[in-house]
């Protein structure tokens, strides 16, 4: 029932692989492109967040009847009365602005994921299962 066990000497030798200058190289990249994902990950899961924020808002704009009256809208950390008309407008224009924050966002998340996987191929191919890219 002991899961513990030393490894023979064939087995420990076998996963030993001279790790070279350019496999450093690409260890290192490999490594800088995950924490890159990980913050753009962040990033882009923050800009959903308030993408859906502001379309609760666009919601909400809708059930506005009185055109006249004026509404809170937030600028930055300052909320300010505005027109609804006024309000509306501004609401597109951020919509739109974080609509192409994700769209490029998105595509820099899939281009690092792309490299990586082509690190992983060529790390895994050498190192086999001496090397953990997960």
């Amino acid at each position: 029932m002991n899961s513990l066990r030393m490894l023979d000497q064939d087995a420990e030798n076998d996963d030993a692989a001279e790790v070279t200058w350019e496999d450093q190289q690409r260890i290192n990249s490999f490594s800088k492109l995950n924490t890159r994902l990980r913050n753009m990950q962040e990033k882009l899961h923050e800009l959903e967040q308030e993408k859906d924020a502001l379309k609760d808002l666009a919601d909400e704009f809708e059930m506005i009847l009185d055109e006249d009256e004026p509404v809170l809208y937030k600028v930055g950390e300052t909320f300010l009365h505005m027109p609804l008309p006024r309000a509306r407008k501004r609401l597109e224009k951020d919509q739109a602005e974080v609509e192409g924050q994700v769209n490029t966002l998105s595509s820099s998340v899939k281009a690092c994921e792309k490299e990586m996987q082509e690190l992983k191929i060529v790390l895994y191919a050498k190192f086999g299962r001496a090397i953990n890219l997960d």
